[in-house]
C-alpha cells in the first residue's frame, strides 16, 4: 500500500484525483495541550455562506467560461448538497493561453466564510493542473477514463454485467489497507446490487513481495472455478494475509483450497506465462488511469481512496455518480 492521506481534485482545497469531506472545525489547545471539537454554540457559523460579489475586472482569460468551470466543479463537488462555491477569477497568466481559476468554497452550516482554491485550465481547454496532477477538464471529466475501464477492466466481478454502473477495486492482496476495505466492498456490493464490481491486480513488488504470487494464483482460480470462487480466494488470502511473508505457497495453495480450486493445478497456471501476463495488464491498466496507491476505487471514472472517507460519503458518491451518469441507482436505505 501507498497512502497519500485525502488529496485530489475533489478536495478542498482542490488538488487533483480523490475526494475528501469538509474537516470538523477544532477547539484551539486547551492549556494542557489537549484539543477537542469546537463548541459551536459559542462561534455559530450562517446558514447560508454569503459570497462577495463578484468583480469582473478579475475575468481577464476568455475561456474557460465561468459556466463551463461549475460545470466541471458540479461533477466533482455535486455530491455533496452542503458543498457551495464561485467562480472568482478566470485570469490570464504569463504561459500563453494557459489560464488560471480562481475558486472560493464553503461548506453550508461549516463554513464561516468562503475558502480559496485555484487551479489551471490548459491552452487547448482540455485538461486542468492543481500541483503535480493533471485530469481532464469539461462538463464530463470522468468520462475517458470510465469509458477505458469499461472497455479493459475484465477482471472478476460481482453484481450486475451492466457497466452502466461500474466500480472498479485496484487491489494489492499483501496490502493490509485493502485488507481493511474488504468489509467496505461487500457493503457497497450490497446496498448496490446494481453495480458491477471488478477487482482489478495491482501488486505493489517493491514492499510486498508476495502480492504478485498471490495474484497470479488469483487469476488461475477466478480461470478454473469462476468470479464467485475468486472472491472466496481473495477473503482467505486476507484472512492469512500475516502468513505470506513466511508461507507464501502454502497460504496460497491453502486459500486455492478453500475457493474449491484444486491447489496443484492452481499452482502450475499461476507459474504460467499467462498468468504473468494477466497480472501485468491489470497493472499496466491501473497505471493508465492514474493509480498511484492501494486500495484505489474507480466509480464510473472517479478516483476514490477508499479507506479515506467515511461509509456514509462513499454511498453519497456512488448514488451521485449513478444519477449523473444515467444510471438508476437502488442504494439501499
Amino acid at each position: 500500500m501507498l497512502r497519500k492521506g485525502l488529496t485530489g481534485f475533489l478536495a478542498v482545497p482542490i488538488v487533483f484525483g480523490s475526494m475528501a469531506l469538509a474537516q470538523q472545525p477544532t477547539a484551539p489547545a486547551a492549556p494542557g495541550g489537549s484539543q477537542g471539537p469546537l463548541q459551536l454554540n459559542s462561534i455559530t457559523p450562517p446558514k447560508k455562506v454569503e459570497f462577495p460579489p463578484v468583480d469582473q475586472k478579475n475575468f481577464t482569460a476568455a475561456s474557460p467560461t465561468a459556466a463551463e468551470v461549475n460545470a466541471f466543479l458540479k461533477q466533482l463537488w455535486g455530491y455533496d448538497p452542503n458543498r457551495v462555491w464561485e467562480v472568482a477569477a478566470v485570469q490570464k497568466t504569463k504561459a500563453p493561453n494557459l489560464s488560471r481559476v480562481v475558486v472560493l468554497v464553503a461548506e453550508q452550516g461549516v463554513s464561516r466564510q468562503p475558502g480559496e482554491t485555484s487551479f489551471f485550465v490548459t491552452p487547448d481547454g482540455q485538461h486542468a493542473i492543481s500541483g503535480t496532477d493533471v485530469v481532464d477538464f469539461g462538463p464530463h471529466p470522468f468520462a475517458n477514463i470510465h469509458n477505458t475501464l469499461a472497455q479493459q477492466a475484465n477482471g472478476p466481478y460481482t453484481g450486475s454485467s451492466s457497466k452502466k454502473l461500474m466500480l472498479v477495486e485496484f487491489a494489492d492482496m499483501q496490502c493490509p489497507h485493502c485488507k481493511e476495505a474488504a468489509p467496505t466492498m461487500k457493503q457497497v456490493a450490497t446496498d448496490f446490487p446494481n453495480a458491477r464490481i471488478v477487482f482489478e491486480n495491482f501488486p505493489l513488488t517493491n514492499i510486498h513481495p508476495a502480492a504478485e504470487k498471490a495474484a497470479e494464483y488469483g487469476v488461475c482460480v477466478a480461470k478454473e472455478k469462476g468470479n464467485a470462487a475468486f472472491f472466496q480466494y481473495l477473503q482467505a488470502v486476507y484472512d492469512n494475509q500475516s502468513a505470506l511473508m513466511n508461507a507464501a505457497d502454502e497460504t496460497l495453495k491453502n486459500a486455492a483450497t478453500k475457493a474449491g480450486a484444486d491447489p496443484t493445478t492452481v499452482a502450475t497456471c499461476a507459474a504460467s506465462p499467462a498468468a504473468k501476463a494477466a497480472v501485468d495488464a491489470s497493472v499496466q491498466l491501473g497505471k493508465d488511469v492514474g493509480v498511484s496507491q492501494t486500495p484505489t476505487l474507480f466509480v464510473n471514472g472517479r478516483n476514490i481512496p477508499i479507506g479515506g472517507i467515511p461509509y456514509a460519503t462513499l454511498k453519497q458518491i456512488i448514488t451521485y455518480a449513478a444519477a449523473q451518469d444515467n444510471a438508476t441507482s437502488v442504494a439501499s436505505k
